[in-house]
């Protein structure tokens, strides 16, 4: 019997995780009777009392399996943690907050029968604010022609994922994993599943507009030199224009030295666009080398606090 593994990572969403384990587990026993399955929590470290219902609920039901962060790693971490410690022959990675719905299961798995290693979910509509959905979307074009790799526009993880996979991506050791585009550069041929998603009907989101951004950077500095090529080009584009400019005022005040005043206008402005200028791509710079710091230091995705029903 072939085994399908879950994985919900989770933080701060006790509101969320008996409503997940009920319709995961109703999903399998309407629906894939056939298959065993595992539902695999990976907290991050949550203050409420989410630890304890994941406990509860491993008590009641085997197959239910936790791992416990011993402090937050962040949300891509942790998952791509989660991915490559599940067990099962395929595993669904599924968000807990319930805005991807668990009824889509069966559908991967039909189609991962038919011989497709990884079956993505894509939210062609969305519930959520239309102001997010539609930076999103900007984003989303933006990296699609920046990146090195076919970036897939709105994929947020949520999808199924074969054995094969989730061995490459243990074999990576990437203590920075960015799953769309590992998915994208790595992964095998996959089959598109479109949805509607959800509002969050429980809780609160836990992607503030530090996080996101923190998210979105990762992929762009992942996947794209454009970010530093434009900072070569506009930076000797610039260094013509200041040459040529400098050059043209030495020879004006050269020959109209009486008449010809430079004023504080066009050096106050020369310096406030050249220094505007170094300090945007002297960031960007530090952005990518943070990257490649991170990388270097090969830290551990998670450290375990404990884990559950693991045998």
């Amino acid at each position: 019997m072939k085994k399908i593994s879950i994985l919900i990572p989770t933080y701060n969403e006790e509101g969320n995780i008996p409503v997940a384990y009920n319709r995961i587990t109703q999903v399998f026993k309407q629906q894939l009777p056939g298959y065993d399955y595992e539902i695999l929590f990976i907290d991050n470290d949550s203050s409420d009392s989410s630890r304890q219902l994941i406990i509860q609920l491993a008590e009641d039901d085997k197959k239910v399996k936790a791992i416990f962060n011993a402090q937050n790693f962040g949300w891509m971490r942790s998952s791509v943690y989660g991915l490559i410690n599940a067990t099962g022959d395929a595993v669904v990675f599924l968000a807990a907050d319930m805005q991807e719905p668990p009824e889509l299961i069966p559908q991967f798995v039909s189609e991962w029968e038919q011989g497709y290693k990884i079956v993505i979910a894509i939210k062609n509509k969305s519930k959520e604010s239309r102001l997010k959905y539609f930076l999103r979307s900007v984003y989303y074009k933006v990296i699609k022609h920046i990146a090195d790799i076919d970036h897939i526009d709105h994929f947020t993880g949520f999808g199924l994922y074969d054995r094969k996979f989730i061995d490459v991506l243990k074999n990576l050791n990437d203590s920075m994993p960015y799953l769309r585009g590992i998915v994208s550069e790595l992964g095998f041929k996959h089959k598109k599943v479109y949805f509607e998603q959800n509002e969050r009907k429980i809780g609160k989101t836990k992607f503030n507009f530090f996080s996101l951004y923190d998210l979105a950077l990762l992929g762009i500095t992942s996947y794209s030199k454009v970010g530093m090529r434009c900072a070569t080009i506009i930076g000797f584009v610039a260094s013509v224009l200041s040459l040529i400019i400098a050059l043209y005022s030495l020879i004006s005040k050269l020959l109209y030295w009486d008449s010809f005043a430079l004023g504080m206008a066009a050096t106050t402005i020369g310096v406030f666009l050249l220094g505007s200028l170094q300090l945007f791509f002297i960031g960007l710079l530090g952005e990518y080398i943070l990257n490649i710091n991170t990388r270097v230091m090969n830290r551990p995705l998670v450290i375990e606090e404990q884990r559950i029903n693991f045998e």
